[in-house]
């Protein structure tokens, strides 16, 4: 989905940035899914759409370091 097509999302800049350059900014849409996307290398680019479920999980997985890390 084309970032421009979420014009009116309420990002939110991750805070493991660090202060930085905008890097990771998360949206939650009306609908309850998660949007996603790299303000820093592509802010007005596509974004990632997650569905509540599939957010969710990917959460329990950084949190249980399931995930590596980068």
């Amino acid at each position: 989905m084309d970032s421009a097509a979420l014009t009116g999302a309420p990002w939110r800049k991750s805070s493991h940035s660090n202060g930085q350059a905008q890097c990771v900014e998360v949206a939650v849409l009306p609908n309850g899914s998660v949007a996603t996307r790299d303000s820093k290398a592509h802010g007005h680019g596509p974004a990632l759409i997650f569905t509540t479920h599939q957010w969710q999980t990917f959460q329990t997985g950084v949190q249980h370091g399931v995930l590596g890390q980068v």
